[in-house]
């Protein structure tokens, strides 16, 4: 197929590295020009990933309307936030025969939205059932070595999954198929919130039975506004769900873990992000995670916990202390 991967960051470069290797034509679009020439001329993304080759069958480009230009399948690696802004340039494209890979993970601020919807906001002419997301436990720095790696591709319509996939299926790196596009989403969204939570703990030396309990108590809370907004439960035991949360909450590789460390350690959330080059995804989905509890009246006193000590720099031992003596309750 010709495809266009939208975002040169590490996830993008990763999968365009993944997708080379089944033989497809890849082009792969950077926001800035520096990153495209790089890989055109170094053959390497050293902002991202480096030291990781990329194949000369890979293409790269600044345009947008270049890397999309007859394109069968558009893979968006855009960070959440920034998302919408990118994919209105797309506006008035024939897209009924596209299908459309999102990989970001997170909800859309003010409007709570997943990237699914988002993209059907922006781009009306797409059909649904050509919109699929790709999630799962699959950091950028394993998965471009050919690290065994296993995701879940999910879409509303079934062949559209099995579609995707066929698409980036290798033999290092396993896809699943889920019609459950709602759970798959909200899954890997939030559960960038818990893996701060956990690199809090981390940071402020809490223990492992704290972080347990955090990751346990944490895929509970994931599951609760899983399922209030009408995705199935077992989605959330899945590699979009616990998956995804063990391999974001435990390795040296999660920038939302990093950040959570940082703040264990005490220091101030504008500090740490401002010496990043990637972007904690976590960090603006746990506004939107706990806007969307609200609205669904939904109890997550993890994420709430992790709000006040992100936004309102509250200690982290005295949230832990007030999870703990929280009001007792039974498990289920």
């Amino acid at each position: 197929m010709r495809i266009a991967v939208l975002g040169a960051g590490s996830w993008g470069t990763a999968l365009a590295i993944v997708l080379s290797s089944n033989s497809h034509d890849v082009t792969l679009w950077s926001y800035r020009d520096q990153y495209a020439r790089d890989i055109l001329e170094r053959r390497e993304n050293p902002s991202f990933l480096p030291g990781i080759p990329i194949p000369e069958s890979i293409s790269a480009t600044s345009d947008l309307f270049t890397a999309v230009d007859r394109a069968e399948m558009i893979v968006t690696a855009i960070p959440s936030q920034f998302l919408r802004g990118v994919t209105q340039q797309l506006q008035g494209m024939p897209l009924d025969h596209v299908l459309v890979v999102n990989v970001a993970k997170g909800i859309e601020n003010g409007t709570l939205m997943t990237m699914s919807e988002m993209l059907h906001d922006v781009l009306p002419s797409l059909p649904r059932e050509h919109v699929a997301t790709l999630s799962g436990p699959s950091h950028a720095e394993e998965v471009s070595r050919k690290i065994a790696t296993t995701v879940v591709a999910a879409s509303i319509d079934p062949e559209t999954s099995r579609k995707v996939q066929r698409v980036f299926m290798t033999p290092t790196f396993r896809v699943y198929m889920s019609t459950d596009l709602r759970g798959v989403e909200l899954g890997g969204s939030l559960k960038n919130v818990i893996a701060i939570a956990a690199g809090i703990v981390d940071g402020a030396n809490l223990g492992d039975n704290t972080k347990a309990a955090l990751m346990t108590r944490g895929i509970v809370e994931i599951t609760r506004i899983g399922m209030a907004m009408g995705a199935q439960e077992k989605t959330f035991s899945g590699l979009s769900g616990i998956g995804d949360l063990m391999v974001t909450c435990m390795s040296r590789h999660s920038r939302n873990r990093h950040v959570g460390v940082e703040i264990g350690r005490g220091r101030k959330l504008n500090d740490i992000l401002g010496e990043m080059v990637m972007i904690a995804e976590g960090v603006a989905t746990t506004k939107s995670a706990n806007d969307l509890a609200s609205a669904k009246g939904v109890e997550v006193p993890i994420m709430t916990e992790v709000g006040k000590m992100l936004f309102e720099g509250k200690n982290p031992l005295q949230a832990c202390h007030d999870l703990m003596t929280r009001d007792p309750k039974g498990e289920g």
